[in-house]
């Protein structure tokens, strides 16, 4: 198809502003675009999942955001950053004029003491229950942080305010901690605001009313006071309105899309490619197109985690059996009609070579799984388990939509017919399977992850032992099948502290490779999903991380002879 050179052009066209230069000549209108599940949690501190995150990122803002082009790190609420101390000191000048909104339409001046705010907000304890902000960005690692959560002190002296700046003091170097500033996890909220109202009240290109909070549809309004402007001094964001249209099942979201009531679409139904890509040619290669594609690699992990709690779990013979007894080419072919990067041979970390340059997947793939049903019956056999004797029934739990019911289906089949373990399905949706699998109220998850940034850190500190609850009748929300290995953990460490990337990646290799060898997960494909947006939704960048920012994006449909002088140049 002639897509590709097409996508890369039309971020290339802008028009230019009306009048005084302050207004963009295409401003205005609704985008909508098609995602899977509902905003999990109202709580910035708890935001886990993909899409509460994606929502998220246009209301609230970081000190620090990623550039949606290349992920670099970009200032945002601060104007600027620097590194200081080999790592031990960050200084944040803030931004001046930049307002919080209230939905309402009041307002309120972000000030320094917002950021000192926002972090105690995130390290404070409830009933000793960690925050994920406070277990992944802030716990053993910003000084002061912990005799806060444990109510020894009042503050945290690793936040300095001098006038306009923010300093923060690390207890270590942490070569990631820039990047998890990005997260939606550590955005800054108004206190005032946040103290006196329900609302989600942001600085962020859009805003969030409650009463735009409904079951299938999730509307964000233009912020007509947001700060920034574009490169020609024009108000940003363009579009008047931006809405996220919830369905669970993606041949709605497709039929949705076809029929123009969304405008992008992530991910098609595995039944449904072949008529959509091959079905629909004219509509990808007219002049101009009336849609766009774009196909890459994802940092996305689809598994299934075992439940630690369950004490036959706890022997990784077990562990590894179940890998063993698993066909993921059957999978990938029946199932997944193909639409997938890699096959789960690998680890946890998707094997995107060029992104991660210098990563050691062959080294990780040498303690990977595959199809072996003789190898998969004499460890359980060594388990103390022949023919899954005396072994006891297992449960999956799964998000019920298009894929993943078949998913559980056969892997319950390849289960029993391989292992002799009766296995049994339990469907729930999204939210529900969420929650459970963080108390561990269940045997084997289906679980997925997307990075949230572009180190595979992002990746394996999910299974950092010290993230993991001592007490196993509490939530895990972030180790949710609390691994716990104080090797692992020993060279999770080094890696945060490593100041040298290729040294640092080395780490994280033989971090995942001991991992592998442990088996908590059963690692099944890694996404290469399609995107399809209409040709009118310009200047939209789609990345490895499916992290999107919409104050730049518009929409405007092209003329023949605007399509042909562009494919000129």
């Amino acid at each position: 198809m002639r897509v590709s050179l097409f996508l890369c052009l039309v971020v290339l066209c802008f028009s230019s502003c009306k009048g005084d230069g302050k207004i963009f000549a295409n401003a205005g209108g609704k985008l909508s675009y098609g995602i899977s599940s509902p905003i999990l949690t109202q709580n910035l501190q708890e935001v886990s999942d993909h899409n509460t995150q994606m929502v998220f990122s246009q209301v609230f803002e970081g000190l620090i955001s990623l550039q949606p082009q290349d992920l670099s790190l970009q200032p945002q609420l601060a104007e600027s950053f620097t590194v200081k101390d080999n790592g031990l000191s960050y200084e944040f000048v803030l931004r001046k004029g930049v307002y919080f909104i209230h939905p309402d339409g009041s307002k309120e001046l972000f000030k320094p003491s917002d950021v000192l705010y926002s972090i105690k907000k995130a390290c404070a304890s409830h009933d000793s229950i960690e925050s994920r902000a406070y277990s992944l960005v802030f716990k053993n690692n910003l000084v002061g942080a912990d005799d806060y959560f444990h109510k020894k002190s009042n503050s945290i002296s690793g936040v300095k305010i001098k006038g306009n700046t923010v300093i923060l003091t690390l207890i270590r170097r942490d070569n990631n901690f820039l990047s998890r500033l990005t997260l939606p996890l550590c955005a800054i909220v108004s206190e005032k605001f946040d103290k006196e109202s329900d609302e989600l009240c942001g600085t962020g290109p859009f805003m969030l009313p409650s009463s735009n909070f409904k079951k299938n549809e999730i509307l964000l309004l233009k912020n007509e006071h947001y700060y920034q402007k574009d490169k020609n001094g024009c108000q940003l964001p363009y579009l008047d309105s931006l809405a996220f249209v919830v369905n669970s099942s993606k041949i709605e979201l497709l039929n949705n899309f076809e029929l123009g009531k969304t405008q992008i679409i992530t991910g098609l139904p595995t039944n449904k490619i072949t008529k959509m890509l091959e079905g629909r040619l004219e509509d990808f290669n007219s002049e101009p197109p009336l849609f766009i594609l774009h196909n890459n690699p994802q940092l996305v992990s689809n598994y299934y985690v075992f439940n630690l709690k369950d004490e036959r779990f706890k022997d990784v013979r077990v562990r590894q059996a179940f890998n063993y007894a698993i066909n993921r080419q059957k999978i990938g072919q029946v199932i997944l009609r193909n639409q997938y990067f890699e096959l789960g041979s690998y680890g946890v970390v998707p094997p995107v070579r060029n992104f991660y340059r210098g990563y050691d997947f062959d080294g990780v793939r040498k303690n990977g799984y595959y199809f072996n049903p003789e190898k998969a019956r004499q460890l359980l056999a060594e388990a103390g388990y022949p023919d899954g004797k005396q072994f006891g029934s297992v449960n999956i739990r799964f998000n019920i939509d298009d894929i993943h019911a078949a998913v559980a289906d056969e892997i319950s089949a390849q289960l029993s017919n391989t292992l002799g373990i009766n296995v049994t399905i339990d469907g729930s949706n999204f939210t529900k399977l969420t929650a459970d699998c963080i108390k561990g109220e269940g045997d084997l998850f289906r679980y997925a992850w997307a990075a949230d940034y572009s180190s595979p850190e992002s990746f394996l500190m999910n299974f950092y032992g010290k993230f993991a609850p001592k007490n196993p009748s509490q939530p895990s929300p972030l180790n949710v099948g609390r691994f716990v290995n104080a090797e692992f953990d020993n060279i999770m460490d080094k890696a945060r502290s490593e100041s040298n990337l290729v040294k640092r990646r080395s780490f994280y290799s033989e971090a995942e490779k001991l991992l592998i060898s442990q088996a908590p997960i059963i690692p099944l494909w890694y996404s290469g999903d399609i995107q399809i947006s209409y040709s009118k939704v310009r200047n939209i960048h789609f990345n490895p991380l499916e992290q999107y920012s919409f104050k730049e994006v518009y929409l405007k449909e092209w003329t023949k002879a605007e399509y042909l002088q562009l494919m000129k140049k």
